[in-house]
């Protein structure tokens, strides 16, 4: 029984050893959320941190900010979506598709 314990111990301990690695690498994997068919584009890493927006000069229309602002804020939560699937798939299989709060 004590061996099966330490045994046990030994593959949850892996386990939590991969689980970290995986979801470092979670951070210098990158997404990109766009709209307006381009011209707004934004740049996510795995742990949902904006690294870059671009935005084409075609976008920007003085008279317009309102659509601009719009147009960042699609890009922004497309990038986001596709960052929160990104976590789900690396780390989904080690949770088998359970949410575990504060993991990812």
């Amino acid at each position: 029984m004590n061996n099966n314990m330490n045994q046990m111990m030994k593959q949850v301990k892996k386990m939590q050893e991969q689980m970290m690695k995986a979801q470092e690498e979670l951070g210098t994997k990158k997404v990109e959320g766009t709209s307006g068919g381009g011209v707004v584009s934004v740049e996510v890493n795995g742990h949902k941190k904006v690294i870059a927006i671009n935005i084409k000069p075609e976008a920007v229309d003085p008279d317009d900010v309102e659509m601009l602002q719009d147009l960042i804020l699609t890009a922004v939560n497309d990038a986001l979506t596709k960052a929160e699937e990104l976590a789900n798939q690396d780390m989904g299989k080690f949770t088998n598709g359970m949410k575990i709060p504060g993991l990812f």
